[in-house]
């Protein structure tokens, strides 16, 4: 089975899924020998490519060895014009969006470099991708997709998934994995309604969507004691107390509704609130919006308040959950979201959307608000932060409702479907239905 994890952190949560994912295969592999998996890494991943075979996982590359491919394009496209051909066909490969073709002779190129006889020689059967790839419909052989939201269906006025062009390049992917997918996995019973609703017509099929919710990846979710936390608050110039937001600067994760809620309370109720934006705003459009958040805070006058680190290793990012006060998260984005599990296995209280699908995933395990209730978010965070007594509950709650999934239960999941995919009968053993709801 081959498996396309993604495995730079400027994924986000898709880079933390995929290595929940790995976990759960790796232990797969170890119970049935049926399965064997072979990551196929892009160019240049060597250090997740170590990390991989440390774990026994056999290796090799995505794209065909350069020679190889360079002569098959020279064959099909004329000796000479293969040059940009092969360019073009790398960056597909590592483009951001899951590397979407804006035309068919990106397609084209894909197939004639036959992609498909490549992977099959590294003996792969079947191919599970942590995330929409136009590779999977397109390399021809089977295999699983992970469709984690359709927000350019639901929100498209957010320019990062409607604009320059980026509305249809994912619905030009989403339409062609689902409809020629073995099995679709997506992370909630509202992304199986989302999956059926926008895409039955074109070949979406409830008996085909499997719903595997979130498991927080290891290396997030270890313990981490009060040194080490020190030890990180101190290297960033962060204070005791604060609340922690990791999230890349797109304008729907909604950090602009922070900065003015730490305005109210420092005007209205004297209260100097840190927050910790961790997160990348590498790509022009996050980049634009992160120097309007930063412009905003200085108008707020909350500038001191407000702390950058960027993106933070998993030992760093462990030790920032286990000492914030709170999780603080308006996203306008569901159905679910990775960094409320991550923060419940820290026993850190969570502060999140009152949209469909959070509201499900939280139960009563968090505090909601509506997430342009600038009024409202400013209120549930003096609240967290003047009643210990509410961290605590807010803490056991969530870490009781962490409980009701297990990793165990995610590996099972993520076993049947695979089984199903390639045509054998699931485990004897089926996993527990709770948490599908999440």
């Amino acid at each position: 089975m081959g498996f396309v994890p993604a495995l730079g952190r400027h994924a986000g949560g898709v880079f933390q899924y995929s290595a929940a994912l790995t976990t759960a295969l790796t232990e797969i592999t170890a119970a049935d020998r049926r399965v064997e998996p072979v990551a196929l890494l892009p160019a240049g991943a060597t250090d997740g490519g170590s990390a991989l075979q440390a774990a026994g996982w056999s290796t090799t590359s995505l794209m065909p060895p350069a020679g190889a491919l360079r002569r098959a394009l020279s064959k099909a496209i004329g000796k000479g014009a293969h040059r940009d051909a092969l360019n073009r066909l790398r960056g597909l490969a590592g483009a951001r969006s899951h590397g979407a073709p804006g035309s068919a002779d990106l397609s084209v190129i894909a197939h004639r470099a036959d992609l498909a006889a490549w992977w099959r020689q590294q003996r792969v059967d079947l191919v599970l991708f942590p995330q929409p790839h136009p590779f999977a419909f397109e390399v021809g052989l089977p295999y699983v997709i992970a469709v984690h939201d359709l927000q350019h269906r639901l929100q498209p006025e957010f320019e990062e998934v409607s604009g320059d062009g980026e509305w249809s390049r994912r619905e030009y992917i989403l339409r062609n994995c689902i409809a020629r997918a073995e099995r679709v996995l997506v992370d909630s019973d509202l992304g199986k309604e989302h999956v059926l609703f926008f895409y039955e017509a074109y070949g979406a099929r409830a008996e085909r969507v499997d719903v595997l919710p979130f498991v927080p990846a290891p290396a997030v979710t270890r313990a981490v004691g009060a040194e080490e936390q020190l030890a990180v608050r101190r290297r960033h110039g962060i204070p005791d107390q604060y609340l922690l937001y990791p999230a890349a600067f797109w304008p729907h994760k909604n950090h602009a509704r922070i900065i003015e809620a730490l305005e109210r309370l420092a005007n209205a109720r004297g209260m100097r609130v840190h927050a910790v934006f961790c997160g990348s705003h590498t790509d022009p459009l996050r980049e634009r919006h992160f120097r309007l958040l930063m412009d905003m805070a200085a108008q707020c006058g909350v500038s001191a308040q407000v702390h950058v680190p960027g993106y933070v290793s998993d030992d760093e990012l462990a030790a920032l959950y286990a000492g914030a006060s709170a999780l603080v998260m308006p996203t306008f984005f569901g159905p679910t979201n990775i960094p409320v599990i991550e923060a419940w296995a820290h026993g850190c209280p969570v502060l999140t959307s009152d949209i469909p699908g959070i509201r499900e995933q939280v139960g009563d395990a968090a505090i909601l608000v509506e997430p342009r209730a600038v009024d409202a978010l400013a209120d549930a965070i003096h609240r967290l932060l003047t009643d210990a007594a509410l961290r605590r509950d807010l803490a056991v709650r969530g870490m009781a409702r962490l409980s009701g999934y297990t990793p165990l239960q995610f590996r099972q999941r993520l076993h049947d479907t695979l089984l199903r995919a390639s045509g054998r009968p699931p485990t004897a053993v089926a996993a527990s239905s709770a948490g599908a709801g999440r």
